[in-house]
């Protein structure tokens, strides 16, 4: 039996935070989540998208809880400063959604602490992020997601010389960089999971992918935010070829919230290729597997931050 939103379970009195909710994925899967009860800490970088955002919430979930964090996953100091607001207002996260993301930057650009843009935002953000709340979120019961793509399978390895000072000495291609950020979500989480199940901890971490869906990554991305014709033909593609963004949303809410996933599972869409369907538990690429790398990227991570991150 397939699965859809109806098998959510009641989430009243749980607390979810996800990542960038200011269209596609993220806002619909706050919905999802606010419609079963679940009283929502939301985060953006445009104050004025996070307001329409948070009255479409509250139009699809009449009555539900959204507060808004102010985040910008490019700034590791704006990272430490949205985690400390979280920890000092609220005493556990249940589900934390990992989902805010760039999209293939057509020049090499860097993060404010000089990190390659795409990986230092859609992984290493994440990576401080996470790590910030996991007072919160190590007491469980909790449930962790991180967000990853198709474009996983594009690449074979992760450079980690991108999350060094020096940063790496390969040409910048955006797709490859894309994929190398996407594929480090998915080992993010997954050694995250191996971690917490040699601590005994009751904490659960999954990784999710929407396909093809379109989304406003899809018209923006390709253009590193504003929008021009590659970006809006793209987009049109993605309208064709794949799935709304409601449905894109799938896997993650029931990454978020199935009660027979255990961890280290990874939920994706079920139809031909994973582009599009109902979500199910899917298959990954054998690097997405390898431990080995999982590890070292976990180091090179903890390096870039100045930190460690003790599961």
């Amino acid at each position: 039996m397939s699965w859809s939103t109806d098998d959510i379970p009641d989430l009243s009195g749980k607390r979810a935070v996800i990542t960038g909710v200011t269209g596609g994925l993220g806002l619909h899967t706050a919905i999802g989540l606010a419609r079963r009860g679940a009283d929502l800490v939301v985060t953006a970088r445009d104050a004025r998208k996070a307001d329409t955002a948070v009255a479409r919430i509250r139009q699809d979930a009449p009555g539900s809880s959204v507060d808004v964090v102010s985040l910008d996953l490019a700034s590791l100091a704006d990272v430490r400063r949205a985690v400390d607001e979280v920890s000092t207002t609220y005493d556990r996260i249940d589900i934390l959604v990992n989902n805010a993301g760039i999209m293939a930057v057509p020049r090499r650009e860097e993060t404010v602490d000089g990190f390659e843009l795409q990986i230092g935002t859609n992984h290493l953000g994440h990576f401080a992020w996470t790590a910030g709340l996991w007072p919160l979120l190590r007491t469980g019961p909790s449930r962790i997601v991180q967000v990853s793509s198709n474009a996983h399978t594009i690449v074979g390895s992760v450079d980690l010389t991108s999350l060094s000072p020096e940063g790496s000495a390969a040409t910048y291609h955006r797709w490859q960089s894309y994929g190398q950020s996407k594929l480090a979500n998915l080992l993010f989480a997954l050694e995250l999971d191996r971690r917490v199940k040699a601590a005994g901890l009751d904490v659960v971490s999954v990784g999710a992918h929407p396909g093809y869906a379109a989304t406003n990554i899809t018209k923006t991305g390709p253009t590193g935010g504003g929008l021009s014709l590659p970006g809006i033909g793209m987009h049109q593609v993605s309208r064709i070829l794949g799935q709304p963004a409601s449905r894109g949303a799938m896997p993650l809410l029931m990454a978020a919230t199935d009660p027979s996933l255990s961890g280290g599972e990874y939920v994706g869409p079920s139809g031909f290729k994973g582009m599009r369907g109902r979500p199910k538990v899917v298959g990954m690429t054998r690097v997405a597997r390898d431990e080995e790398l999982a590890q070292d990227l976990w180091t090179a991570s903890e390096a870039a931050l100045g930190r460690s991150f003790d599961v």
